[in-house]
């Protein structure tokens, strides 16, 4: 009977531990979503439901989770948001997509962001952020979509992106940046528009390859060739003549 009771004791222990993890990994990711609130002016009361005092943030509304209660996605595109990011955003490592666009954003893109290993979209564009694109961005081994455009950026675009072989999508359009356009790596699949309107050099010009001749172009020739050997062939004909006639 003491047997039987200790191993209950047991596992209401490790569940009770358990359970505490839970809740402490929710509250640091809400912990985290509430700094970012704090540090944003809501005029539209979008970010009402965020309430710092439940388990996890995973009844909020713009934000969800997966399974494990973790936050997966927050969406706030078009949301009348002002103020800046924070660096707690770090900490959300099963964050997949982070929408903030067309906001009044400011201030500079945190440097934290380059820990979302698991991040697939960033979408920042259409806000009024400043300063440089972090080069910690590079990290981002899984990000598809970034688009960074119609902000107020500066300074050169990181080659540490173009290492970044799952990149699908780029927009950095709009800013101030200077410097080269990169065109390693994946940064050879993208076009002059995702880089229009900065200061940025412009792109190298590259040769257009020769031109293989099309079968009507080939046929011609053919067919030019053949004439110049007929007129050829009379020519001597008409000589041998006068030639036989002297």
């Amino acid at each position: 009977m003491s047997t039987t009771s200790g191993s209950a004791s047991v596992w209401l222990f490790l569940l009770f531990g358990f359970l505490q993890l839970l809740k402490l990994s929710g509250n640091v990711e809400g912990d985290a979503l509430n700094a970012l609130k704090s540090n944003l002016i809501d005029p539209n009361n979008v970010l009402q439901s965020w309430d710092p005092t439940l388990v996890n943030p995973c009844t909020w509304f713009h934000v969800t989770c997966n399974s494990e209660n973790s936050v997966t996605r927050v969406d706030l595109g078009n949301a009348n948001l002002s103020g800046q990011l924070v660096s707690q955003l770090g900490v959300l490592s099963n964050l997949q997509y982070l929408e903030l666009y067309s906001n009044n954003i400011t201030g500079n893109i945190p440097a934290e962001l380059g820990t979302l290993t698991n991040l697939v979209s960033l979408d920042l564009y259409l806000n009024s952020l400043r300063g440089t694109i972090p080069d910690t961005l590079g990290k981002l081994e899984k990000l598809r979509f970034l688009r960074l455009n119609n902000n107020t950026l500066t300074g050169n675009i990181p080659m540490a992106l173009t290492k970044i072989q799952s990149l699908q999508v780029l927009d950095l359009s709009n800013n101030n940046l200077t410097g080269d356009i990169p065109v390693n790596g994946s940064f050879s699949l993208f076009t002059p528009i995702s880089y229009k309107n900065n200061r940025l050099n412009p792109l190298p010009v590259t040769p257009s390859p020769p031109v293989s001749p099309t079968q009507f172009q080939v046929l011609q020739m053919l067919v030019a060739i053949t004439e110049m050997k007929k007129k050829k062939k009379k020519r001597e004909r008409d000589r041998e003549r006068e030639l036989y006639n002297i």
